[in-house]
C-alpha cells in the first residue's frame, strides 16, 4: 500500500446514500429525520435506526483495524 492508497483509506467516509441504504429508506427520510424536530419538514427517525448504526458503526471499526494491521505489517 502506498501513501496515496493509505491517505485515501483513512479518509474514507459513510454518506446519506451508505446510511439511507442500510436503514433500507431514501436519503430525503435521512436528511428529514436528522432536521431539528422543530423544522416544518422534520420526519421521525426510521424504524431500527439504533441498531443499523450501531452495525454500521461496528464495521467502521473493523475496517479501520484491519487497515492498521496492514499499515504496520508494510512498515519499512
Amino acid at each position: 500500500m502506498n501513501f496515496r492508497e493509505a491517505v485515501d483509506a483513512l479518509c474514507a467516509q459513510l454518506s446519506h446514500e451508505d446510511v439511507a441504504k442500510a436503514l433500507a429508506v431514501s436519503v430525503q427520510t435521512v436528511r428529514q429525520a436528522r432536521m431539528k424536530e422543530d423544522s416544518s419538514a422534520f420526519r421521525a427517525s426510521p424504524k431500527g435506526w439504533r441498531d443499523t448504526l450501531i452495525r454500521l458503526a461496528e464495521k467502521r471499526v473493523m475496517y479501520y483495524r484491519k487497515l492498521v494491521e496492514q499499515l504496520r505489517s508494510e512498515e519499512d
